[in-house]
């Protein structure tokens, strides 16, 4: 069985406590819709720390790249490797932290899932006044977004689901806007095109990160603080 959640920001105690509540063991896969919080500074102790406690409860956690985080690519201890018939980035000391790399199709519990990470960051301007760290690859870049294409244009834009951070502008949960930033002012070009993805793609369910909620709204489920089975996905679209 497959389990989905939201953003965690390096609160690695949310997933280790589900694992044990639930008995989980490495034949589960836990994903994570980015914004994990384990390579926000590249390698410090903290980082390592909690990759540590995560890499322990010995279950598979499959990460999605969100946008307060480093891109496994750049750090120079990833290397890539293939799991579950897609390529993800791996560390030889946390053989059970993998990212997966935007654009692959990986296989979970027989269903076809899409990985599309990075969303734009709201508070980029606070962040580079108080000096903390802000990442200028933290949306999907064009090479990016053509690989996304590509791979579903080679499985007939047909997919079980899709594995986000953000989600389609279309579908912007704009209960969370923080009424203190001006929308003006906001990036929404990768929200916009996962709009066009989105409306040519055949889909049993989209679940993302990013927005802070808990949701259900059509096929998209908006994840921070639940989990849900990987049942959610509902029927096989090949099926």
């Amino acid at each position: 069985m497959v389990y989905y959640t939201g953003d965690i920001h390096g609160e690695v105690r949310k997933v280790c406590d589900f694992i044990l509540k639930n008995n989980l063991t490495s034949d589960n896969v836990i994903v994570i819709l980015g914004d994990v919080g384990i390579n926000y500074f590249g390698n410090d102790k903290g980082d390592a720390q909690r990759k540590k406690i995560l890499n322990k409860c010995n279950v598979p956690i499959l990460c999605v790249h969100g946008n307060h985080e480093m891109r496994p690519e750049s750090i120079e201890t990833y290397q890539e490797t293939e799991w579950n018939g897609s390529i993800v980035y791996l560390e030889d000391d946390y053989p059970n932290l993998l990212f997966a790399k935007d654009g692959e199709i990986y296989d979970l519990d027989g269903r076809k899932n899409i990985v599309i990470g990075g969303a734009y960051s709201v508070d980029k301007f606070h962040r580079l006044a108080m000096g903390a760290h802000w990442f200028s690859d933290e949306q999907p870049s064009e090479e990016i977004k053509n690989r996304v294409v590509a791979k579903l244009e080679s499985v007939d834009w047909k997919v079980d689901a899709v594995l986000s951070h953000t989600c389609p502008y279309k579908y912007r949960p704009t209960e969370t806007f923080l009424p203190f930033i001006n929308q003006d002012t906001v990036d929404n070009s990768t929200e916009l095109w996962l709009d066009k993805i989105e409306d040519k793609l055949q889909y049993s369910k989209w679940l993302c990160g990013h927005w802070h909620i808990d949701k259900k709204i059509d096929r998209m489920r908006f994840m921070m603080n639940d989990f849900e089975c990987s049942d959610v996905i509902g029927v096989l679209i090949n099926e």
